[in-house]
């Protein structure tokens, strides 16, 4: 269901700031901006979207959270009307929605896989970075992790478990962990994981640390030889592979590993374009929607970037300054 978000004391700050931001002479964007996004972007999203409006009173955003996969399905498989797509994954949009469904991606922000837990998880006073593979192999203790067919955060912790079986020389241990996973323990989106642990539900689970972070959740940071983090070890990263379903109904493909990057892309036959190139000229600012992630632990590529001099052109006008070309 689309979903209007609800204000808190943190976002008035952005709606001021960017309230006060001086306008162009062009009239102000107004109607519906359709908005689909990561689960993980919601905290930023939300602000973002108090921010946006209290500058340009006629648009209303509408955002839809889900896993970035189920996202990008929503406009190629079921041609859902929407305007843009934000992902977890840059790669979602390159593997879904290029070149049908939109001309650009843009990498605008990182981040990294962390083990999330609370007060009352089961030896959360023992867990390290160094003993967690043992801790969640213990008898009664739930942990779980996103649906890798939905949610890039699901097989992004699956490739940090595979990982962790090379860099700590313990041959088996990926197959020993996924032995001691519930399947119910699998949520369409990471971010269905956090009442879990909150109520005393599941011990464990995987996150990534922005949403750690939002959420005030205690967390193992891992070595960035295996957090996904760090694109220095994209190689080391590459080692690992899930198979999840394919673009199109029945299919499937493997997905390398990699450091987390974030994209975000216009739809071609967005309905209300003219507010979409306002929201993303905002989102891609610095002092704008940047601001918003780096404010709350999720730190953006300044300037946000394009991996060719080719796709920068096909930009809008409006956001090529705001853009570099940069693999």
């Amino acid at each position: 269901m689309m979903r209007r978000s609800i204000g808190g004391g943190l976002v008035v700050l952005f709606c001021l700031f960017w309230a006060a931001v001086p306008k162009t002479a062009t009239a102000q964007p107004q109607g519906k901006l359709i908005l689909f996004h990561a689960g993980s972007l919601s905290m930023p999203f939300e602000a973002m979207e108090k921010a946006f409006e209290a500058g340009n009173p006629k648009v209303d955003i509408l955002r839809e959270p889900s896993g970035s996969q189920k996202a990008g399905r929503k406009v190629s498989e079921l041609h859902k009307p929407c305007d843009i797509m934000a992902s977890a994954d840059y790669q979602v949009i390159d593997r879904l929605l290029i070149p049908d469904f939109a001309d650009w991606n843009i990498r605008f922000a990182t981040n990294q896989i962390v083990l999330s837990y609370t007060d009352n998880s089961k030896f959360s006073k023992e867990i390290t970075a160094n003993n967690w593979y043992e801790i969640l192999q213990r008898k009664g203790v739930g942990w779980g992790h996103s649906d890798p067919n939905l949610d890039p955060c699901g097989y992004r912790s699956l490739m940090v478990m595979q990982l962790a079986e090379t860099y700590y020389k313990q041959p088996g241990l990926y197959n020993k962990l996924i032995a001691k996973r519930p399947k119910e323990n699998i949520r369409p989106k990471e971010v269905d994981l956090i009442s879990l642990l909150q109520t005393g539900n599941m011990d464990y689970a995987w996150e990534y640390l922005s949403v750690a972070v939002q959420h005030g959740l205690k967390y193992i940071a891992l070595p960035d030889e295996i957090n996904l983090g760090n694109y220095e070890h994209d190689d080391f990263y590459a080692q690992a592979v899930v198979k999840v379903t394919g673009k199109e109904p029945g299919t499937f493909m493997d997905i390398k590993g990699t450091s987390c990057t974030y994209g975000v892309a216009l739809i071609k036959n967005a309905p209300n374009r003219e507010a979409a190139i306002a929201f993303l000229t905002y989102m891609l600012d610095p002092k704008g929607g940047l601001k918003v992630l780096k404010d709350m632990g999720q730190p953006p590529f300044v300037p946000c970037r394009v991996p060719t001099e080719e796709m920068k052109a096909r930009l809008p006008v409006e956001l090529k300054g705001l853009v570099e070309v940069k693999n």
